[in-house]
């Protein structure tokens, strides 16, 4: 318990500060992600205060930041666009208790033996989806390319004159200004539908409660709960290496099924860890769990208090936060030493990112990976076998 204590109040002063960047860094990611889920804003930000909640509380990594997330969100679009947003709360509910079974019978072990090529494959196809579903944005008017642009451009050269405000805020800042100031007819926030400014209630899904209910939720639910998984232990594995301290993950598995449950029951979405929140996180000084808590608590309580700010950011500028969080999730380096990597690993990678891209589905290319890296290491091993019998 003093531990427990220790980990909530040891670092108020820094995790303060940590968690009002990660909400400024969070907003327009959430917002982001739920435009590629096809839902209101409010439905990712009433998810990341719960899912927050839920790390905060139940979490095993402390400084790791979950909240609705892009590889959850690309998962669940095809859902909500064939069945409805109800659906996606059902299927949001039962991911969490997938994941929270998953936890208690240790799948934390088993996702050690996820290859490295298949992680990299993971992580790199994500990074694509998420660039195609961010390409209409721009499209249709060239004002859109102009301010998409120059959205990017202030994003990655701000950094190099401040780093004291997240360059997605200043380059979301400076697109509103010039589209309001000039009065450009260009598509708000505000367009895709009502946020609202009140605090979540609870609520059962509205699906009918039968077989073909499950039939139409259950494969969208488990992909939600190992992508989800994969991505929060991955984060969670970074934040280890980085501080040098360990973590339970079986803990961490039940932490984000709690989070999903309590999101899917108050009208929210999946989520799960995010690796560049988390990095962020860190890199202020939040490494207790009042942080994590705050990131959310500071999101929520934004939306309630300066609702009529929030309607009127234009799309585009979150597009463009949204192409460079993409470009940023690619893991280049592996992209870059793909000739001179071992040629097993390089078409484990490559196998894995295209079934990604082209099923829409990261946990089908994760587990095709998975069987084609085991296929091939025993080919090989037969391989070295019968050679050795030979000579």
């Amino acid at each position: 318990m003093q531990q427990y204590k220790k980990e909530w109040f040891g670092n108020i002063k820094g995790d303060i500060l940590a968690g009002i960047v990660v909400c400024l860094a969070l907003f327009p990611e959430v917002v982001g992600f739920m435009i590629v889920a096809g839902v209101e804003p409010i439905v990712g930000i009433y998810a990341t205060f719960f899912i927050t909640a839920a790390a905060a509380f139940f979490g095993a990594r402390t400084g790791l930041i979950s909240a609705a997330a892009g590889s959850v969100a690309l998962v669940l679009a095809n859902l909500v666009a064939e069945h409805g947003v109800n659906y996606l709360f059902a299927a949001t509910i039962l991911a969490g208790v997938i994941q929270v079974i998953l936890g208690a019978v240790k799948v934390g072990k088993v996702m050690r033996y996820i290859p490295q090529p298949v992680m990299l494959g993971f992580v790199n196809g994500l990074g694509i989806m998420m660039f195609l579903s961010q390409v209409d944005h721009f499209k249709g008017n060239p004002l859109l390319l102009v301010l998409g642009a120059l959205g990017i451009a202030i994003i990655f050269l701000m950094p190099k004159v401040t780093k004291k405000i997240p360059a997605p805020i200043i380059s979301i800042i400076v697109i509103t200004m010039i589209v309001l100031g000039l009065d450009l007819n260009v598509q708000m926030l505000g367009d895709l539908g009502k946020i609202s400014s009140d605090l979540p209630s609870f609520s059962i899904p509205k699906v009918p409660m039968n077989v073909e209910t499950l039939r139409i939720i259950f494969p969208t639910a488990l992909s939600v709960a190992i992508v989800g998984l994969l991505e929060s232990l991955l984060t969670a594995q970074l934040v280890d290496e980085s501080t040098n301290t360990p973590s339970n993950k079986n803990q961490e598995s039940i932490s984000q099924g709690i989070g999903n449950m309590l999101s899917g029951f108050f009208g929210g979405i999946a989520g799960c860890g995010m690796i560049g929140q988390t990095v962020i996180n860190i890199s202020y000084g939040g490494i207790g769990r009042l942080a994590t808590f705050l990131s959310g608590f500071f999101m929520l309580t934004s939306v309630v208090l300066l609702n009529g700010i929030v309607v009127q950011i234009p799309i585009i500028a979150l597009a463009a936060v949204m192409v460079v969080v993409s470009y940023e999730t690619i893991d280049w380096s592996s992209v870059r030493h793909l000739t001179s990597m071992p040629k097993k690993e390089s078409l484990v990678m490559l196998l894995t990112v295209i079934i990604v891209v082209f099923t829409h589905n990261l946990a089908y290319g994760v587990v095709a990976g998975t069987l084609v890296s085991i296929a091939l290491t025993n080919i090989q091993s037969i391989s070295m076998y019968g050679k050795e019998n030979i000579n």
